[in-house]
């Protein structure tokens, strides 16, 4: 073989180190992500000495703010139209199970009126979410 027909000749290799820089930088970003999208709206718990166990990922998720704001999926909803949506969801997932995630400063009163709408939509199964106490509770 001639140095002329080596220098000309084509490669065909494949070269793998851009393909794993992408791969390595999307695993980065899902990582970070994921749990940003799984955490949905802020919401300070009330503390328990037992946390309730969170069941499956595919409950519907409510949440209500500080300041009383519903979000339904992370969605805000009005409150005159909190029933009419989870109707909605009830109607076409029926059995879905419901986690409530209320702001330990909310009144009782507010959580009673999310409680109920969740209720009066017809879902059977409902959970309220908590955190562990600092501490070790008593």
């Amino acid at each position: 073989m001639s140095p002329e027909s080596s220098r000309g000749s084509i490669r065909s290799e494949i070269n793998v180190t851009p393909l794993v820089d992408v791969c390595l930088v999307l695993f980065i970003i899902f990582m970070v992500v994921v749990p940003v999208i799984q955490a949905g709206v802020k919401v300070d718990l009330p503390r328990t000495a037992k946390p309730s166990p969170l069941g499956k990922t595919d409950q519907l998720s409510v949440s209500v703010a500080e300041d009383g704001s519903v979000y339904v999926r992370n969605a805000r909803v009005a409150d005159s139209d909190l029933r009419a949506v989870l109707a909605q969801i009830h109607t076409a997932e029926p059995d879905r199970e419901v986690i409530v995630r209320g702001d330990r400063r909310l009144q009782y009163e507010t959580m009673c009126g999310v409680l109920a709408a969740v209720s009066r939509a017809g879902f059977a199964r409902v959970g309220l979410v908590t955190e562990t106490e600092k501490g070790g509770g008593a």
